[in-house]
């Protein structure tokens, strides 16, 4: 019984360990689709593009929800921010985790992952 649970324990682990992997993927990814995009008003007005390229709210939302639409991903829930040169999302998916009947009564887990990217600089 004890070498089952173990067992049991040890697959469930290694389980919610991948599941927390692959939101990390995504999660990666939305920040790097969202630094690769480019404020357009930003880069051509005031010091424009001398400094790198300007990042915004918005268009750093929007690319990171095309990324995810283009991918088919589903996440729970999703935030980014940006502070101009750098651009944080935080990504939280709930999964079905394997003898998660056993661990955690049939509930889902909540995974959640962080990401920033920084704009390319000249």
């Amino acid at each position: 019984m004890i070498a089952a649970l173990m067992t049991f324990g040890g697959i469930a682990a290694s389980d919610a360990f991948l599941k927390q992997v692959d939101v990390q993927t995504v999660c990666d990814g939305a920040a790097l689709a969202a630094a690769n995009e480019v404020a357009p008003v930003s880069a051509y007005s005031g010091n424009g593009i001398a400094l790198g390229l300007p990042l915004d709210q918005q268009t750093a939302t929007q690319a990171i929800a095309d990324y995810l639409a283009d991918g088919g991903t589903d996440l729970d829930a999703w935030a980014a921010t940006t502070t101009g040169v750098e651009v944080t999302v935080t990504c939280t998916r709930n999964v079905q985790i394997a003898f998660g009947w056993l661990f955690l009564a049939g509930d889902s887990l909540k995974r959640t992952a962080v990401a920033s990217a920084q704009a390319p600089t000249l």
